[in-house]
């Protein structure tokens, strides 16, 4: 556990020492500040809770974003400078390697999220907002969190540099973004398959209007397991070649 520990807070520090990290943090606050001042407030009076609920709508997308930004480097940079042969020979366990850049990047990735707060917090000023839609819309974006960056950890450990990292691990997101339409054009019982992959429709938009949907916090979590499994499994690989 000290090792995983030791992992995860060297890859936070990097974020927050490097100006990669930063320009990552900045960007996204930015991108969350114009949608909520665009998109969800908008113009014309509407309901607090209407409000709040878009606001949790972009900043999912901005969270996937992100996520993918943030572990585009995790290995694929290593691979890519030459500096993963000391990776790979070091005593460590793969597990161990895996796990800790995740948390180190999940941890970064959190830091951004709730830096938001004081977005749903401004909707107090003119309007009233429950405290449990905030916390179930937070709960959702950390789940939403914790499975991209599992997906983007295993782009980035496959990936031979930080390009192609990105665009895998943004393959395999946009995949299962669509489950919602494959469910649609599919016949059974791969409507039902397609439908309950779907990342965000399915399982996000629960969240968003304040209910804590406990399958869908099951599938993020199932889902981040997965692709830390198969993380391990590709580093396990390259070790025995």
């Amino acid at each position: 556990m000290n090792t995983i520990f030791l992992i995860a807070r060297k890859e936070a520090r990097s974020y927050l020492n490097t100006s990669w990290g930063i320009s990552i943090f900045a960007i996204i606050l930015l991108l969350d500040g114009l949608l909520f001042n665009a998109f969800a407030l908008g113009s014309s009076p509407r309901y607090s809770a209407d409000v709040l609920e878009d606001f949790f709508y972009f900043s999912s997308g901005t969270t996937m974003i992100a996520g993918i930004l943030l572990t585009m480097r995790l290995i694929a940079e290593e691979r890519q400078q030459g500096t993963d042969a000391l990776l790979l020979t070091a005593p460590i366990q793969e597990s161990h390697i895996v796990i800790g850049k995740f948390l180190g990047a999940l941890s970064f990735l959190l830091l951004i999220t709730f830096t938001t707060l004081y977005m749903p917090l401004l909707i107090q000023i003119n309007g009233k907002v429950s405290w449990g839609q905030i916390f179930a819309g937070y709960l959702g974006l950390a789940c939403l969190g914790s499975a991209t960056v599992a997906i983007g950890t295993f782009g980035s450990t496959i990936a031979k540099n930080q390009l192609s990292a990105a665009i895998t691990s943004a393959g395999i997101l946009v995949l299962f973004l669509l489950g919602w339409l494959l469910g649609k054009v599919t016949a059974p019982p791969f409507d039902t398959i397609f439908s309950y992959l779907a990342f965000f429709d399915k399982h996000f938009q629960p969240f968003m209007s304040g209910k804590i949907n406990s399958e869908a916090i099951v599938f993020y979590c199932s889902l981040t397991f997965t692709f830390l499994l198969l993380s391990v499994r590709v580093i396990q690989t390259r070790r025995q070649h």
